[in-house]
């Protein structure tokens, strides 16, 4: 069993940044690809990034986002730049055992509980 943790997440103002973590426990980190999703009150979970295992696979879904990993952390990142408000949305850390590119929920086996981004004013 996996078990991402996700930190980080808060109010920020618009154009700020802000860095998303998420701690991955119950099996090595290293077998493991990671991806972000996010979702709106009202609107269907979306892609927002993917790493592979190695980090050999990165795949984009949404832009000003960059996504890393720690291997020696067990942990990955999301730094988020020039946030806007319709970033607003809960980011969900999700671990996969599939290789290669990843980027629909169906793919990623675990979740995380979701942390709260909020770009106000």
């Amino acid at each position: 069993q996996v078990r991402p943790v996700e930190s980080g997440g808060g109010l920020v103002q618009p154009g700020g940044s802000l860095r998303l973590s998420c701690a991955a426990s119950g099996r090595t980190f290293n077998t493991l690809g990671m991806g972000w999703f996010r979702q709106a009150p009202g609107s269907e979970r979306e892609f927002v990034a993917s790493i592979s295992r190695s980090a050999s696979s990165i795949l984009y879904g949404k832009g000003r986002f960059t996504i890393s990993r720690d291997d020696a952390k067990n942990t990955v990142y999301l730094q988020m730049n020039s946030l806007k408000p319709e970033d607003t949305a809960v980011y969900y850390c999700a671990a996969t055992s599939r290789v290669g590119y990843n980027s629909i929920p169906k793919e990623f086996d675990y979740w995380g509980q979701g942390t709260q981004v909020t770009v106000s004013s």
